[in-house]
Protein backbone atom coordinates (compact mmCIF):
# COMPACT_ATOMS: atom_id res chain seq x y z
CA UNK A 1 0.00 0.00 0.00
CA UNK A 2 0.94 3.29 -1.09
CA UNK A 3 2.33 5.58 2.07
CA UNK A 4 0.15 8.45 2.51
CA UNK A 5 1.72 12.25 1.55
CA UNK A 6 1.17 14.71 4.12
CA UNK A 7 1.46 18.50 4.57
CA UNK A 8 0.86 19.47 8.27
CA UNK A 9 0.38 23.11 9.19
CA UNK A 10 1.42 24.17 13.03
CA UNK A 11 1.48 27.09 15.42
CA UNK A 12 3.93 24.49 16.95
CA UNK A 13 3.38 24.42 21.19
CA UNK A 14 2.61 22.11 23.48
CA UNK A 15 -0.10 19.16 21.92
CA UNK A 16 0.97 20.07 18.54
CA UNK A 17 4.15 18.50 18.84
CA UNK A 18 2.72 15.33 20.12
CA UNK A 19 0.31 15.75 16.62
CA UNK A 20 3.77 15.91 15.02
CA UNK A 21 5.56 13.38 16.00
CA UNK A 22 2.47 11.10 15.56
CA UNK A 23 1.86 12.24 11.76
CA UNK A 24 5.38 10.98 11.13
CA UNK A 25 4.35 7.54 12.13
CA UNK A 26 1.49 7.32 9.70
CA UNK A 27 2.33 9.38 6.90
CA UNK A 28 5.22 10.46 4.21
CA UNK A 29 5.14 14.08 5.73
CA UNK A 30 6.16 16.17 2.80
CA UNK A 31 6.86 19.40 5.13
CA UNK A 32 5.88 21.31 7.59
CA UNK A 33 4.56 24.83 7.61
CA UNK A 34 4.27 27.33 10.95
CA UNK A 35 1.08 29.89 11.17
CA UNK A 36 0.94 32.29 13.72
CA UNK A 37 -1.03 31.45 16.40
CA UNK A 38 -0.24 29.75 19.93
CA UNK A 39 3.34 31.92 20.87
CA UNK A 40 5.61 34.11 18.87
CA UNK A 41 5.95 32.79 15.44
CA UNK A 42 9.54 32.81 15.72
CA UNK A 43 9.72 30.54 18.59
CA UNK A 44 6.64 28.03 17.13
CA UNK A 45 9.42 27.31 14.08
CA UNK A 46 12.32 26.94 16.49
CA UNK A 47 9.79 24.47 18.41
CA UNK A 48 9.21 22.43 14.80
CA UNK A 49 12.52 21.87 14.36
CA UNK A 50 13.17 20.98 18.14
CA UNK A 51 10.28 18.12 17.88
CA UNK A 52 11.41 16.88 14.22
CA UNK A 53 14.84 16.21 16.07
CA UNK A 54 13.40 14.40 18.49
CA UNK A 55 11.90 11.85 16.23
CA UNK A 56 13.33 8.32 15.86
CA UNK A 57 13.81 7.78 12.45
CA UNK A 58 16.02 11.37 12.40
CA UNK A 59 14.48 11.79 8.61
CA UNK A 60 14.71 15.45 7.57
CA UNK A 61 11.51 16.80 7.53
CA UNK A 62 11.72 20.68 5.88
CA UNK A 63 9.77 23.24 7.53
CA UNK A 64 8.73 26.52 6.00
CA UNK A 65 7.86 30.00 7.49
CA UNK A 66 4.05 30.90 6.61
CA UNK A 67 1.82 33.63 7.50
CA UNK A 68 2.42 35.37 10.71
CA UNK A 69 -0.60 36.93 11.15
CA UNK A 70 -4.13 36.51 10.61
CA UNK A 71 -5.40 37.40 6.54
CA UNK A 72 -7.15 40.70 7.59
CA UNK A 73 -4.91 42.08 10.13
CA UNK A 74 -2.43 45.28 9.76
CA UNK A 75 1.44 44.69 9.74
CA UNK A 76 1.48 46.74 13.17
CA UNK A 77 -1.09 44.56 14.51
CA UNK A 78 -0.79 41.29 16.88
CA UNK A 79 -3.15 38.76 17.72
CA UNK A 80 -3.51 37.30 21.02
CA UNK A 81 -1.11 34.24 21.41
CA UNK A 82 -1.57 31.94 24.20
CA UNK A 83 1.56 31.37 26.33
CA UNK A 84 -0.11 31.27 29.57
CA UNK A 85 -1.58 27.87 28.38
CA UNK A 86 1.77 26.56 27.12
CA UNK A 87 4.10 28.22 28.64
CA UNK A 88 6.59 31.28 28.08
CA UNK A 89 7.72 29.10 24.85
CA UNK A 90 5.25 27.17 23.73
CA UNK A 91 6.46 23.83 25.32
CA UNK A 92 5.73 23.83 29.10
CA UNK A 93 8.99 25.61 29.89
CA UNK A 94 10.92 22.52 28.27
CA UNK A 95 14.31 23.72 27.14
CA UNK A 96 14.21 23.99 23.21
CA UNK A 97 18.05 23.79 22.14
CA UNK A 98 19.39 24.73 18.59
CA UNK A 99 19.22 22.20 15.90
CA UNK A 100 21.48 21.75 12.98
CA UNK A 101 18.46 21.80 10.86
CA UNK A 102 17.37 25.65 9.70
CA UNK A 103 13.64 26.70 8.10
CA UNK A 104 13.73 26.50 4.02
CA UNK A 105 13.79 30.21 1.87
CA UNK A 106 10.25 29.15 0.49
CA UNK A 107 6.99 30.24 1.80
CA UNK A 108 4.62 27.71 3.17
CA UNK A 109 2.46 29.39 1.15
CA UNK A 110 4.09 28.65 -1.99
CA UNK A 111 5.18 24.72 -0.67
CA UNK A 112 1.75 24.29 -0.25
CA UNK A 113 0.78 25.20 -3.83
CA UNK A 114 3.86 23.47 -5.57
CA UNK A 115 3.32 19.95 -3.39
CA UNK A 116 -0.44 19.94 -4.70
CA UNK A 117 0.28 20.41 -8.23
CA UNK A 118 3.33 17.76 -7.83
CA UNK A 119 1.48 15.18 -6.44
CA UNK A 120 -2.07 15.83 -7.82
CA UNK A 121 -4.88 14.39 -5.85
CA UNK A 122 -2.76 12.86 -3.26
CA UNK A 123 -2.11 15.08 -1.09
CA UNK A 124 -3.46 15.34 2.57
CA UNK A 125 -3.22 18.55 4.82
CA UNK A 126 -3.46 18.41 8.61
CA UNK A 127 -3.89 21.85 10.01
CA UNK A 128 -3.77 22.35 13.66
CA UNK A 129 -3.60 26.22 13.79
CA UNK A 130 -5.45 28.88 12.39
CA UNK A 131 -5.87 27.97 8.66
CA UNK A 132 -4.49 31.48 7.51
CA UNK A 133 -1.78 29.66 5.48
CA UNK A 134 -4.17 27.23 3.72
CA UNK A 135 -6.68 30.32 3.11
CA UNK A 136 -3.54 31.95 1.80
CA UNK A 137 -2.64 29.36 -0.78
CA UNK A 138 -6.45 28.53 -1.89
CA UNK A 139 -6.42 32.34 -2.68
CA UNK A 140 -3.41 32.19 -4.67
CA UNK A 141 -4.33 29.24 -6.55
CA UNK A 142 -7.58 28.10 -6.31
CA UNK A 143 -7.15 25.29 -8.96
CA UNK A 144 -5.51 23.73 -6.06
CA UNK A 145 -8.84 22.43 -4.27
CA UNK A 146 -9.60 20.07 -6.58
CA UNK A 147 -5.71 18.62 -6.34
CA UNK A 148 -5.90 18.28 -2.16
CA UNK A 149 -7.33 14.67 -1.51
CA UNK A 150 -8.03 15.51 2.00
CA UNK A 151 -8.02 18.14 4.64
CA UNK A 152 -8.07 17.35 8.32
CA UNK A 153 -8.77 19.94 10.73
CA UNK A 154 -8.46 21.25 14.72
CA UNK A 155 -10.75 23.86 15.12
CA UNK A 156 -14.28 25.12 16.41
CA UNK A 157 -16.95 23.65 18.80
CA UNK A 158 -20.05 21.47 18.07
CA UNK A 159 -22.58 23.28 20.26
CA UNK A 160 -20.72 23.93 23.05
CA UNK A 161 -18.52 25.66 25.06
CA UNK A 162 -15.32 27.32 23.11
CA UNK A 163 -12.22 27.72 24.79
CA UNK A 164 -11.03 31.15 23.63
CA UNK A 165 -14.52 32.78 23.93
CA UNK A 166 -17.62 31.46 25.10
CA UNK A 167 -18.80 30.75 21.86
CA UNK A 168 -15.48 30.18 20.10
CA UNK A 169 -12.23 27.56 19.87
CA UNK A 170 -8.97 29.70 19.67
CA UNK A 171 -7.81 28.64 16.25
CA UNK A 172 -11.16 30.15 14.46
CA UNK A 173 -11.32 32.42 16.73
CA UNK A 174 -7.74 34.15 15.36
CA UNK A 175 -8.74 34.09 11.95
CA UNK A 176 -12.02 33.39 11.16
CA UNK A 177 -11.82 34.84 7.85
CA UNK A 178 -9.90 32.32 7.04
CA UNK A 179 -11.82 29.48 8.32
CA UNK A 180 -14.89 30.38 6.43
CA UNK A 181 -12.93 30.75 3.35
CA UNK A 182 -11.58 27.11 3.77
CA UNK A 183 -15.09 25.46 4.93
CA UNK A 184 -16.38 27.11 1.47
CA UNK A 185 -13.99 26.15 -0.84
CA UNK A 186 -14.81 22.63 -1.44
CA UNK A 187 -12.21 20.31 -0.33
CA UNK A 188 -13.36 17.19 1.47
CA UNK A 189 -13.01 18.19 4.84
CA UNK A 190 -12.85 16.10 8.28
CA UNK A 191 -12.79 17.94 11.42
CA UNK A 192 -12.29 17.16 15.09
CA UNK A 193 -13.89 19.65 17.71
CA UNK A 194 -12.80 21.34 20.75
CA UNK A 195 -15.49 19.91 22.58
CA UNK A 196 -14.33 16.47 21.19
CA UNK A 197 -11.30 17.18 22.66
CA UNK A 198 -12.48 17.19 26.34
CA UNK A 199 -14.93 14.36 25.58
CA UNK A 200 -12.22 12.01 23.82
CA UNK A 201 -9.28 13.48 24.04
CA UNK A 202 -8.33 13.61 27.64
CA UNK A 203 -5.49 11.96 29.19
CA UNK A 204 -6.50 11.17 32.53
CA UNK A 205 -4.28 10.38 35.48
CA UNK A 206 -4.43 6.99 35.45
CA UNK A 207 -4.03 7.21 31.10
CA UNK A 208 -1.07 9.14 31.75
CA UNK A 209 0.48 6.39 34.26
CA UNK A 210 -0.15 4.00 31.54
CA UNK A 211 1.21 6.19 28.66
CA UNK A 212 4.25 7.17 30.70
CA UNK A 213 5.12 3.49 31.75
CA UNK A 214 7.91 2.59 31.36
CA UNK A 215 9.71 5.74 31.59
CA UNK A 216 11.64 7.10 28.14
CA UNK A 217 13.18 10.12 27.36
CA UNK A 218 9.96 10.50 25.22
CA UNK A 219 7.69 10.10 27.88
CA UNK A 220 9.98 12.52 30.10
CA UNK A 221 9.53 15.12 27.17
CA UNK A 222 5.77 14.36 27.47
CA UNK A 223 5.44 14.71 30.79
CA UNK A 224 7.26 18.27 31.48
CA UNK A 225 5.69 19.29 27.70
CA UNK A 226 2.50 19.16 29.38
CA UNK A 227 2.65 20.19 33.13
CA UNK A 228 1.73 24.04 32.31
CA UNK A 229 -1.34 23.16 30.27
CA UNK A 230 -2.64 20.60 32.66
CA UNK A 231 -2.36 22.83 35.20
CA UNK A 232 -4.15 25.52 33.08
CA UNK A 233 -6.58 22.89 31.80
CA UNK A 234 -7.91 21.71 35.47
CA UNK A 235 -7.59 25.90 37.25
CA UNK A 236 -9.66 27.14 33.87
CA UNK A 237 -11.50 24.53 31.86
CA UNK A 238 -12.28 22.09 35.24
CA UNK A 239 -10.70 19.46 33.22
CA UNK A 240 -8.73 16.98 35.35
CA UNK A 241 -6.27 15.59 32.84
CA UNK A 242 -4.41 16.55 29.84
CA UNK A 243 -6.54 17.32 26.84
CA UNK A 244 -5.33 16.38 23.47
CA UNK A 245 -6.62 18.40 20.47
CA UNK A 246 -4.10 18.25 17.80
CA UNK A 247 -2.72 14.70 18.81
CA UNK A 248 -6.51 13.67 18.85
CA UNK A 249 -6.74 15.08 15.10
CA UNK A 250 -3.34 13.32 13.96
CA UNK A 251 -4.50 9.94 15.48
CA UNK A 252 -8.05 9.97 13.26
CA UNK A 253 -6.38 11.14 10.55
CA UNK A 254 -3.79 8.45 10.43
CA UNK A 255 -6.15 5.66 11.11
CA UNK A 256 -9.41 6.86 10.79
CA UNK A 257 -11.07 3.63 12.32
CA UNK A 258 -10.55 5.73 15.67
CA UNK A 259 -13.51 7.29 14.97
CA UNK A 260 -16.92 5.42 16.71
CA UNK A 261 -19.51 8.22 16.12
CA UNK A 262 -19.60 11.10 13.02
CA UNK A 263 -21.89 12.89 10.82
CA UNK A 264 -21.47 14.83 7.34
CA UNK A 265 -23.01 18.53 8.15
CA UNK A 266 -22.78 22.01 7.08
CA UNK A 267 -20.07 24.01 8.75
CA UNK A 268 -20.29 27.88 8.68
CA UNK A 269 -17.62 30.10 10.29
CA UNK A 270 -19.22 33.52 12.08
CA UNK A 271 -16.48 36.98 11.53
CA UNK A 272 -18.59 39.53 12.08
CA UNK A 273 -20.98 38.75 15.26
CA UNK A 274 -20.01 41.28 18.40
CA UNK A 275 -20.61 37.89 21.16
CA UNK A 276 -19.78 35.46 18.54
CA UNK A 277 -16.60 35.80 16.14
CA UNK A 278 -15.23 33.07 15.25
CA UNK A 279 -17.93 30.49 16.47
CA UNK A 280 -18.21 27.47 14.44
CA UNK A 281 -22.11 26.73 13.05
CA UNK A 282 -22.34 22.98 12.97
CA UNK A 283 -25.93 22.42 11.92
CA UNK A 284 -26.47 19.08 13.00
CA UNK A 285 -30.05 19.95 12.84
CA UNK A 286 -29.48 20.95 9.33
CA UNK A 287 -31.83 24.21 10.27
CA UNK A 288 -29.89 25.29 7.50
CA UNK A 289 -30.99 23.43 4.56
CA UNK A 290 -27.78 23.66 2.72
CA UNK A 291 -25.65 20.04 1.46
CA UNK A 292 -22.85 18.99 4.33
CA UNK A 293 -19.16 20.23 3.87
CA UNK A 294 -17.51 19.01 6.64
CA UNK A 295 -17.64 15.23 8.21
CA UNK A 296 -17.55 16.20 12.32
CA UNK A 297 -15.98 13.31 14.09
CA UNK A 298 -18.48 12.76 17.37
CA UNK A 299 -16.91 10.44 19.24
CA UNK A 300 -13.69 7.68 18.89
CA UNK A 301 -12.24 5.03 20.90
CA UNK A 302 -10.49 6.62 23.65
CA UNK A 303 -8.42 3.26 24.69
CA UNK A 304 -6.98 3.02 21.22
CA UNK A 305 -6.08 6.81 21.21
CA UNK A 306 -4.07 6.61 24.43
CA UNK A 307 -2.36 3.54 22.69
CA UNK A 308 -1.69 5.35 19.75
CA UNK A 309 0.04 7.99 21.99
CA UNK A 310 1.52 5.80 23.85
CA UNK A 311 3.45 4.14 21.19
CA UNK A 312 4.84 7.28 19.66
CA UNK A 313 6.23 7.81 23.06
CA UNK A 314 8.12 5.06 23.74
CA UNK A 315 9.86 5.13 20.67
CA UNK A 316 11.48 8.31 21.42
CA UNK A 317 14.86 7.16 23.08
CA UNK A 318 16.80 10.07 23.15
CA UNK A 319 15.80 13.66 23.52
Amino acid sequence: MQERSLIIDTDTAGDDAIALLMALQSFHVEGVTICGGNVAFDQEVKNALFTLALAPTKTKVPVYRGCERPLLMAKDQQHETVEHIFGANGMGDVEVTLTVQQPETQHAVDFIIETAHRLAGELELIAIAPLTNIAMAIQKDPSIVSLIRHLYIMGGVNNALGNATAAAEYNFYTDPEAAKLVFQAGIPITLVDWQLCVTDGVMTPDDEAYITTPETQGTTFYQELNAVVKAYDMEVNGVAGITHTDALLAAVAGDPTLEVKGGDYFVDIETTGELTRGYSLIDVANYSKKPANAHVVEQIDHIRFREYVRTVLQQIVEV
